[in-house]
């Protein structure tokens, strides 16, 4: 059963230039999917639709059956019970440590997050300007993770990092959707991440090309 769906969904910025055309998708848990596709084409505007970051145009979200926009309280309760954010850039709060990060959105101890992702307890202590692009990464995963949300959408994940640590990453990603039944989205120029993806959805000029 999906536990999301886009249905029909449009979106543009200005009305002569859509940049979603109709887009149908559905998304299950255990699963790791790629959307891949050049620049421009629309694939952070449809994971931030997706997230409820943003409303569509026309069409609708739903997650188990309900549109994001009324289920609860709407897109803020999406937000922050349904889904969790990694992306390229990390997004971390520069002026505090790793487990100070992870508390945002903890559920639980952070600390066991941190060290199942490689981030000792000492490094956990740290100012997260102090450690590695990767370690930063990691933490922002961490954060992702810690929240319990069913649906991990991830933008460009391994962007900024070598290729060992980006296959590190991918697989610990990866992991998530088999052994925790989450459904993790990731947003990717990558072939190696596509090539680890159980589903790959290509999208090209706001639109579904191909998806395997």
């Amino acid at each position: 059963m999906a536990v999301l769906e886009v249905k029909d969904v449009g979106y543009y910025y200005f009305s002569d230039k859509p940049v979603l055309k109709g887009v149908n998708l559905s998304f299950e848990k255990g699963k790791l999917y790629a959307i891949c596709g050049p620049s421009g084409c629309g694939k952070t505007t449809l994971l931030s639709l997706i997230g409820g970051l943003d409303e569509p145009k026309s069409g609708e979200i739903l997650y188990e059956g309900q549109n994001i926009m009324e289920k609860g309280k709407g897109l803020a309760w999406h937000r922050r019970n349904n889904v969790a954010f990694v992306f390229q850039n990390y997004n971390l709060i520069e002026y505090m440590t790793p487990k100070e990060n992870v508390l945002l959105t903890a559920k639980e101890d952070p600390i066991p997050v941190l060290e199942s992702l490689g981030i000792t307890k000492e490094e956990a202590g740290r100012n997260v300007l102090k450690l590695s692009g990767g370690q930063q990464q990691r933490v922002a995963i961490a954060r992702a993770l810690a929240s319990h949300a069913p649906v991990i959408l991830a933008d460009e994940p391994t962007g900024n990092l070598d290729e060992d640590t980006a296959a590190e990453i991918t697989q610990i990603l990866k992991s998530n959707a088999h052994k925790q039944g989450r459904c993790v989205i990731v947003v990717t120029h990558s072939d190696a991440v596509a090539e680890e993806a159980d589903v790959v959805l290509r999208l090209d000029h706001g639109k579904i090309v191909e998806a395997k």
